[in-house]
């Protein structure tokens, strides 16, 4: 069963967590101790943890689920505590798991995408405890996986149904992505595009380049397709969200020689889609412009494409309600900036958990994200648990 809690709770800095957290080199799957460090400062507070390992061999992934309390309604926070790899480790000026604080500034792979906004909302969830007494007048959770930045088959989603197994219920859910351009108060995610992935392959007739007529080249018709999917607009977007692209991400037709026709080529290209569409939809738009732009091949054996598609999310819309504006609320008072209401961006979690509960996303700014020397301002680390507190405390506030 949750705990829930009476007493006085412990103070957590968020800048010495999200060190501790930094210095576990958890790079996707690998957990190397950051669920551990979390867990302790979790049941420091009075959290009832449970670690949830799905998978097997290199792909499993281990998560956690940790609730405060007893009662509804159920504040939950999600996150990762996984982080992508440092890439070359010259092009770092430190330790990219040592968690150094330098001019202000705390340094290292998931400074701010996301340990230092997991950190931020454990200190204020015990700030806030102790500001009502020691006791949540409901109860709040933390649903942390190690696989947002992987495949994201073994994390959130899972745990969301386990969850549902249990007869556990999420009312509301902060995402902690890094979701500011430029500074804290920029913005926050109340929805996200959907994205698909496809990858296409033309067969033809390998021959030689000085001889066409005795082959059938399959870059051409490729090329005419690739011309048809990237010259036509889905939509000019919508109230919400961007219009839909395309983009191709690769070309390879595998052929060293000059003088050599391949005998196929192949293509991957990247949909970002909003509202307008579902990837059904999206399928079926990619389907008939490879139709239509496909000549009639000179060999009619090879007449035809391969189209293999791999959904990593549909597009959804956490409407502005009392979740959105209690955020926007929060950031506002502490940041003096009121921010804008976005679906910009790539996928998160957010795409699991808007099926069980509305979700938003607010986090650090996400500027060096992904890069050599990733890091967050100190001060936004601090102001981030200070937003974290007052939307709890405007949460759990009489409607």
């Amino acid at each position: 069963m949750p705990k829930s809690t009476s007493q006085t709770l412990p103070d957590t800095d968020p800048i010495e967590l999200t060190r501790a957290l930094i210095r576990c080199p958890s790079v996707t799957p690998a957990d190397e101790g950051a669920l551990g460090v979390l867990q302790e400062a979790l049941e420091a507070l009075g959290f009832s943890c449970t670690r949830l390992p799905f998978g097997k061999g290199e792909a499993r992934v281990d998560n956690l689920y940790a609730r405060l309390g007893e009662a509804g309604p159920n504040f939950c926070f999600a996150g990762h505590t996984d982080v992508v790899p440092v890439g070359a480790r010259e092009s770092w000026s430190v330790d990219p798991f040592g968690g150094e604080v330098r001019d202000g500034e705390l340094y290292g792979r998931g400074a701010a995408d996301m340990k230092g906004a997991i950190a931020a909302f454990v200190s204020a969830v015990s700030r806030y405890a102790t500001a009502q007494g020691g006791r949540v007048p409901g109860s709040i959770s933390l649903l942390i996986t190690g696989d947002e930045e992987g495949d994201a088959v073994n994390g959130t989603i899972k745990v969301l149904g386990w969850l549902k197994d249990q007869g556990e219920t999420i009312d509301d859910c902060l995402v902690g992505e890094p979701t500011n351009p430029e500074a804290l108060g920029d913005m926050i995610k109340i929805g996200r595009r959907g994205s698909l992935t496809g990858r296409l392959t033309v067969n033809g007739v390998q021959g030689h380049t000085a001889y066409p007529h005795l082959a059938d080249n399959p870059a051409h018709r490729l090329a005419r397709i690739l011309v048809a999917l990237t010259g036509d607009t889905l939509d000019e977007g919508s109230e919400h969200f961007q219009a839909t692209t395309l983009q191709v991400s690769t070309i390879d037709v595998g052929n060293p020689a000059t003088n050599v026709i391949p005998g196929s080529a192949r293509a991957t290209f990247n949909v970002r889609f909003n509202d307008h569409h579902t990837s059904t939809d999206v399928i079926a738009w990619i389907r008939e412009r490879c139709e239509a732009a496909m000549p009639k091949p000179a060999a009619p054996e090879t007449a035809g494409y391969d189209l293999k598609v791999h959904v990593s999310g549909e597009s959804f819309l956490t409407p502005p309600g009392r979740l959105a504006n209690l955020t926007r609320d929060a950031v506002a008072e502490v940041t003096g900036v009121a921010p804008e209401f976005s679906t910009t961006g790539g996928t998160s979690d957010a795409r699991f958990i808007k099926d069980h509960c509305p979700v938003v996303e607010f986090g650090l700014v996400g500027q060096t994200m992904h890069k050599a020397d990733e890091r967050s301002a100190v001060s936004d680390i601090e102001a981030l648990t200070g937003i974290y507190e007052r939307i709890l405390t405007r949460y759990f506030e009489a409607p």
